[in-house]
């Protein structure tokens, strides 16, 4: 992961349609690529799980659902993640994105014809598995596309995902409240839209080789000056060389490479603090929404209420990519102010997952659970960008799959200390005060850090001040 992808780096090997699929065209990998991530994230059931887990088609109890159910999602996601991240480049990322979508489509089957407490609990495990493949989904589309392409594509692929999101959630909403839809037929609508995408994951084009045995095999070509038109031998020896390898020695290779890259990486301060809030912020958001159902069923009217959780869902996403793209535009020397900023909306997050906990309101906790959203999509994307501003583009998956481990990590610990405690037996409403006060920590330590920083960068340098004083009108100095 040392080379250059964009082949500026040494010399620029020819592009044939044996080893670049592209040359044929981008569009026609990343349409699909789309089609599927849109469909993978139509689960109109999916603002409803709490309610369909608890209501008559289950009759799981609260309890059971938020400390024997939920939680099997974030362990299993902790265990399985960094083997799914090893496997996927040796696989070249399609075998994986199709194991995404038959993971999806037998969770939520599961879901469906499953009863009792230990077939929900498989559900989530298999759930966790598809979650763990994300890094397929994006890997993939860098392996068949020229690194021209790399920014389209990947607005391309994120907006599709969001763009399902948004969609799937409206959906619910409307079949429910309009169309009184039951949460059994929106769970069909949500197996029949994972079928769809099943399907449309077989048309993916195969890479020809992943991303870092071609930056290998490159390496090793620049380094013996062999000329790059001498073609079928060379393409041959590489296809032996990668056929020859076995799995293990592959993984302990990929391994060595990805320690030394991290300790480079991470040496870097200006990374560091924005990997850390990306770490902790994706803890917290994913803890808060995957209770926040659990929450309002607690919150909510017992009679005569129509849930709105697709509506707010769906909301609360187009505010946040509105917000992702505006804070794009923002012209801001983030080198200075980007902890202090990091902080301070960090302290709002933390202010409204409290009223959230605080608020018998249901109307007024769905409106804080949208500005929670809106606020962490924003603040996610002043730190991806800023960290790929520091990286060069191989080491954009290495630095993020870290940071997604690490917050996978304190999700674990969070979960077992807040839910699995046996001797706290928190409430809901007292776990949110707990993730308040976490969110409220983040905030802090980021404030002083981003006071300290602005101070810093502000004040001026001995040099600096000696330089000013030799221009002083004469009669200023002493």
């Amino acid at each position: 992961m040392g080379s250059c992808w964009s082949w500026e780096c040494g010399s620029r090997p020819r592009c044939t349609g044996h080893y670049w699929p592209c040359c044929a065209g981008w569009v026609g990998p990343t349409v699909v690529l789309c089609i599927y991530g849109f469909c993978s994230m139509m689960r109109p059931v999916e603002p409803f799980m709490t309610e369909f887990l608890t209501g008559s088609y289950k009759n799981f109890t609260t309890e059971q659902v938020t400390r024997r159910v939920y939680p099997v999602w974030t362990y299993s996601n902790l265990v399985l993640i960094i083997p799914v991240f090893l496997v996927t480049d040796f696989l070249r990322y399609k075998p994986v994105i199709v194991l995404q979508g038959l993971c999806n489509v037998g969770a939520f089957l599961l879901v469906l014809v499953g009863s009792g407490v230990c077939s929900a609990q498989w559900a989530f495990f298999i759930y966790s598995l598809g979650t763990a493949a994300d890094v397929g989904y994006f890997a993939y589309i860098y392996s068949v596309v020229q690194p021209s392409y790399y920014q389209r594509v990947t607005s391309y692929a994120r907006g599709a995902i969001l763009l399902g999101y948004a969609a799937s959630a409206l959906l619910g909403q409307l079949l429910v409240s309009l169309g009184g839809v039951s949460l059994y037929c929106l769970t069909v609508v949500t197996l029949i839209a994972l079928c769809m995408a099943l399907f449309t994951s077989i048309f993916l084009p195969m890479p020809k080789t992943s991303l870092f045995l071609r930056e290998t095999y490159y390496a090793r070509q620049g380094s013996s000056g062999e000329d790059t038109q001498s073609g079928s031998e060379s393409r041959d020896s590489f296809i032996w060389l990668r056929r020859s390898r076995t799995a293990a020695k592959y993984a302990g290779r990929m391994l060595r490479k990805l320690i030394l890259d991290c300790k480079d990486c991470y040496s870097s301060m200006a990374v560091l603090f924005f990997c850390i809030w990306s770490a902790t912020g994706r803890c917290g958001f994913y803890q808060v929404s995957s209770y926040v159902q659990v929450l309002w069923v607690y919150k909510q009217p017992q009679h005569n209420f129509t849930a709105y959780n697709g509506g707010v869902d769906s909301v609360a996403t187009l505010s946040g990519a509105a917000a992702s793209i505006a804070v794009g535009h923002v012209s801001l020397e983030w080198c200075v102010w980007g902890e202090l900023i990091l902080g301070g909306f960090t302290l709002l997050i933390a202010g409204a997952v409290f009223l959230m906990a605080l608020t018998n309101n249901i109307w007024l906790s769905y409106t804080c659970y949208m500005l929670f959203k809106t606020l962490y999509m924003q603040l996610i994307t002043i730190c991806t960008f800023q960290i790929a501003r520091k990286l060069t583009r191989e080491r954009y998956a290495l630095v993020f799959g870290v940071n997604s481990f690490m917050g996978t990590v304190l999700q674990s610990v969070l979960t077992a200390v807040v839910i699995n405690t046996k001797s706290l037996r928190l409430t809901i409403t007292s776990q949110f005060f707990v993730y308040a006060s976490y969110f409220a920590a983040i905030g802090l330590l980021f404030t002083v850090r981003g006071v300290y920083t602005a101070l810093h960068r502000n004040q001026p340098s001995p040099g600096n001040q000696a330089e000013r004083a030799t221009h002083l009108p004469q009669g200023s100095r002493l």
